[in-house]
């Protein structure tokens, strides 16, 4: 018989997990979006996605009377390691990258994330990673490759998506030290103000002050999708799961998006996946539940893992 108190974290850890999986979702439905965008002035879009992340971020969190806290000291780099590597540089190198490498590639660097997290995200939040994490790390990751597949790279394209994987990663890893005071809320605001900023700057001096006019509503449409779905809502989503989870099985759930990818592919009329898309999902899910589907190995040592607002 459980007592209250478990019956509670119960319920956190499995919010934390569906809104892990619901950010993943709005990622992997994100490609298809992102192919509008595509011989646009793409700093300038960037810039306007996350400026209007932040404002719906700041709003949301102002009325429901979240506390955005301010960061001190060490917590701004952090931050901005966030915002520079993970958001910044992650999409400067799918835009370089895919002049040199089939999406494909990009999506065997993304699916490569677990084992990353499963291997660092321990170290940064006071965690100890159990078998069953590196087992579902590994599945999850084979899974999502065959999903994906391979594609063909030159050697630039190659080096581009290990960038991407890096960022990828550091998008995660870098913000375990500040998610425990700032929390989800406060991570997700000032990681995309500071993104805005940086994109902003980029606009101006790669693409002209006057880029904005060369936007339609087609470019203008996506890239609200992609403030408002993959920034402001998947963001505390994700960054809800790490903060519940560790760094280390929240990783696992990034094996759902190129699964999402899939399935809205096929909703937008691409040809029906082959067997090894779905040997691939069936991989993913076993993974999946490998890791997730029973109590955590990783049991918390510090101080880093803050309540889940999200699972309230």
């Amino acid at each position: 018989m459980t007592t209250p108190g478990q019956d509670l974290d119960v319920r956190r850890t499995a919010g934390a997990v569906l809104g892990g999986c619901t950010a993943m979702v709005f990622v992997g439905g994100s490609a298809a979006v992102s192919a509008l965008l595509v011989g646009s002035p793409s700093s300038t879009v960037q810039a306007l996605r996350y400026a209007l992340a932040a404002a719906v971020l700041a709003g949301l969190a102002r009325v429901s009377r979240r506390r955005v806290l301010r960061p001190r000291g060490r917590e701004w780099a952090w931050l901005a390691g966030v915002a520079v590597a993970g958001l910044v540089v992650f999409n400067v190198a799918l835009v370089h990258g895919a002049r040199h490498a089939e999406p494909a590639v990009f999506g065997v660097a993304v699916a490569s994330v677990p084992l990353v997290l499963a291997l660092l995200g321990p170290l940064l939040d006071g965690r100890t990673t159990g078998g069953a994490v590196w087992l579902a790390a590994g599945l999850v990751t084979a899974g999502a490759v065959l999903v994906v597949g391979f594609g063909r790279a030159d050697a630039v394209g190659v080096a581009w998506a290990v960038v991407v994987l890096v960022c990828e990663a550091a998008f995660t890893l870098l913000a375990v030290p500040v998610l425990g005071r700032l929390g989800p809320w406060g991570v997700s605001v000032h990681t995309t103000w500071m993104a805005a900023a940086a994109f902003g700057v980029l606009g101006v001096v790669t693409e002209g002050p006057l880029a904005l006019n060369r936007l339609g509503w087609p470019e203008l449409a996506a890239g609200a999708y992609l403030s408002l779905g993959v920034t402001a809502l998947a963001f505390v989503c994700w960054y809800g799961a790490v903060a519940r989870l560790g760094a280390g099985r929240a990783g696992l759930l990034t094996g759902i998006a190129p699964v999402a990818a899939a399935a809205v592919g096929v909703a937008l009329g691409e040809p029906w996946p082959g067997p090894a898309v779905w040997v691939g999902i069936l991989v993913v899910a076993t993974g999946l539940v490998v890791g997730l589907a029973r109590p955590a190995d990783d049991a918390l040592t510090g101080a880093t893992a803050a309540p889940v607002e999200v699972a309230r």
